[in-house]
């Protein structure tokens, strides 16, 4: 199997850094958690003129027809830059169920919109006990007893919940299923609702990685410049060796991410397993990630001022979105000791 990304992988994924790099700064992050919506709609419009929001919504919808595997780079790279908003919900889990649907009509509405930055999409499901930024959506796609429901977001009333990542806003929403808000139900509803928790998930995990590899970076920058004895504490070995083991750990995750965006892509039996997989692995990574960083960065590493909780925060809220850690190594021993879920690896299948 071949995980090696073309040059326009590697193109797309420079101009999604490139981007972030002037527009979503520390202290554009931190400005953000003082305003009302916590977003940034120029941020949003200047990523949708990339590409990102459209890029898995068919070209009849005004998108670019692409899959995961085209979508994994800039979504780590979002992750690696903090950005505000409901990137992994709107590009990775909302466009993909409207476009498995089957409902051209309300498609047809809601894909170009969404991917001409018009319209904001969220997704509720029941592995997450809150919407993310519910307050901003235009369309809410939400469970009900089995059933799949399209709602007008202002048609909710959507209640801000406290979190620890002021970058990551969470809300309980009440709102009125009905017929005419029905987009799917029985089997249908199923199998959609689960492609949306293996995307979700998956994509928390591209996110996980871009954090834990900015808290690493952030590190080894405060490293080479806090002393102690009268020389940079990164020259000392104990500090190597903890940032290395959080390296260890990023570099390990990645080849089961590009895998799970390759099982999504293609439809594979074992994706629900693989996307498992590398949920785990990359909340670990970033929790190691969290943990190493702050030890480094000593006390003032919990100061509101230190850059390092901004990461530190999405790194904690994001191994908990769409499935847990542990929920999902859970779910992985289903698969391979119960055989709850198909799990192969590499052509492998135990007898």
């Amino acid at each position: 199997m071949d995980f090696t990304f073309s040059e326009d992988h590697e193109m797309f994924r420079e101009s999604v850094r490139g981007l972030l790099d002037r527009e979503c700064t520390a202290d554009a992050v931190r400005a953000l958690w003082d305003t009302d919506s916590g977003r940034s709609n120029e941020l949003w419009s200047k990523l949708t003129e990339l590409g990102l929001f459209g890029l898995m919504a068919p070209e009849s919808d005004g998108g670019l027809a692409m899959n995961e595997v085209d979508l994994v780079l800039p979504l780590i790279e979002t992750g690696y830059a903090a950005v505000p908003g409901p990137v992994v919900e709107c590009a990775a889990v909302a466009v993909p169920l409207l476009r498995d649907l089957g409902d051209t009509k309300l498609s047809g509405k809601w894909l170009p919109a969404i991917a001409a930055g018009e319209a904001v999409a969220t997704v509720g499901h029941d592995a997450n006990q809150f919407v993310a930024d519910a307050h901003i959506a235009d369309l809410l796609l939400l469970p009900h007893e089995g059933t799949l429901h399209a709602v007008d977001g202002a048609a909710v009333k959507a209640t801000h919940q406290p979190t620890n990542d002021p970058s990551r806003r969470l809300y309980t929403i009440d709102w009125s299923p009905s017929e005419t808000t029905c987009i799917a139900r029985g089997d249908g509803a199923h199998s959609l609702l689960s492609d949306a928790l293996d995307r979700g998930a998956w994509g928390c995990a591209a996110q996980l990685l871009g954090v834990a590899q900015r808290m690493v970076d952030i590190a080894v920058l405060y490293a080479t410049q806090r002393e102690q004895f009268g020389k940079p504490i990164g020259s000392f070995q104990a500090i190597k060796h903890l940032l290395a083991n959080v390296q260890v750990k990023i570099e390990f995750a990645k080849p089961l991410l590009y895998r799970a965006a390759n099982s999504l892509a293609e439809g594979a039996d074992t994706r629900s397993a693989d996307v498992s997989q590398a949920k785990a692995v990359a909340g670990e990574a970033a929790s190691l990630g969290a943990k190493t960083s702050l030890q480094v960065h000593g006390a003032i590493g919990y100061t509101w001022e230190c850059d390092l909780q901004i990461w530190m925060k999405r790194a904690w809220s994001l191994e908990l979105a769409w499935g847990s850690t542990a929920w999902h190594r859970a779910r992985v021993a289903e698969a391979v000791i119960d055989g709850k879920l198909p799990a192969r690896s590499f052509g492998f299948e135990p007898r």
